[in-house]
């Protein structure tokens, strides 16, 4: 039975915990700074909490960081020393060279690294590229992806907010964009972007437009924000082709909405998670999906680390075209 050990027990962690519950995995135990919550979800899915990383691994098989991105490269080269496969929260890392350094690790060790790039499971994302690569709608020429949330709310140490431990709203959110878009409409030639909090630091939210072009000559229109009212979180896709066009939200007509801001906001999470009414949350999909790569069940998995790298160099590219004002190659930050 595979063991496995949680690091981090936020809303991603949450989610990640009801997606190994829905596996014959076993949850061996937890680390995490808030040990009253790390308790309750050992009341709820067993297993202990530990003091440390260290103190939890000759006890699990894999680990599961769902801890702020600054994080994730000490804890994975961790976790591979120690011989063990890792499954790690997108984004990879805050750096080009981070995250090839954690691939590197986990490659020398014979272990697994998997990233968290969730929208590649959501079932409309996916049906939408299935549809793609049967070459209904011919040549992918333009996508356009939307992406915007209300600011991340954390009470204290909003690390969100600070770009040294998120990367910010670009590299945190969009990412899952530049993901989705990379495995569309294939590898990204250069981005050009414009960004609120690069011409103003201290804006309340943020919001950015980019523009990416990709190696066979398609451009990908990303649009992402922290600027709506909690607890808005929209999304939303269109893919033309030569001979078609895919939609998300598919031909809806909805009435005129007001969305207010509110002083007093109560149970609501701290974190924008979008939402998805079906049967089973994308978040399970996704672990389901991890525990048969780990177990062998599947042999290459939907996302691979090489992946989640190649979203990070879009993320940090976009950033340092909205920050310099000219398109930058991807090539300029790999």
């Amino acid at each position: 039975m595979l063991r496995v050990g949680m690091v981090g027990v936020g809303v991603m962690g949450t989610a990640h915990l009801e997606g190994w519950a829905a596996t014959p995995a076993r949850i061996v135990g937890y680390v995490a700074l808030d040990e009253q919550r790390a308790q309750a979800m050992a009341q709820k899915y067993g297993g202990r909490v530990y003091d440390s990383l260290d103190e939890m691994l000759p006890d699990v098989d894999v680990v599961d960081i769902c801890t702020p991105t600054y994080l994730h490269r000490e804890m994975t080269l961790q976790a591979a020393a120690a011989g063990k496969h890792v499954i790690c929260e997108k984004p990879l890392s805050l750096t080009v060279s981070g995250a090839q350094e954690m691939i590197d690790a986990c490659e020398r060790a014979g272990v697994h690294l998997l990233v968290g790039h969730v929208v590649r499971f959501f079932n409309e994302y996916a049906l939408a590229k299935a549809t793609v690569d049967s070459g209904e709608i011919g040549r992918v020429a333009v996508t356009r992806l939307k992406r915007v949330n209300f600011q991340p709310r954390h009470a204290a140490d909003n690390w969100f907010l600070d770009p040294a431990k998120s990367g910010g709203m670009i590299l945190d959110l969009m990412i899952h964009d530049f993901d989705y878009a990379r495995w569309v409409a294939g590898e990204v030639e250069s981005v050009f972007a414009r960004s609120v909090r690069t011409v103003d630091p201290n804006a309340a939210g943020d919001y950015c437009l980019a523009i990416l072009r990709h190696k066979n000559g398609a451009l990908t229109h990303v649009e992402g924000g922290w600027v709506y009212p909690p607890p808005m979180f929209l999304t939303g896709f269109e893919i033309a082709g030569e001979r078609g066009l895919i939609e998300h939200p598919a031909g809806s007509s909805v009435p005129v909405g007001v969305h207010l801001m509110e002083s007093q906001l109560r149970d609501l999470p701290a974190v924008g998670v979008p939402a998805a009414p079906l049967a089973e949350s994308p978040y399970v999909t996704e672990i389901k999906h991890f525990y048969d790569v780990l177990t062998g069940a599947i042999e290459t998995p939907r996302v691979t680390a090489r992946d989640g790298l190649e979203a990070v160099k879009i993320g940090l590219a976009v950033i340092r075209s909205a920050q310099t004002g000219r398109s930058v190659r991807i090539e300029e930050v790999a």
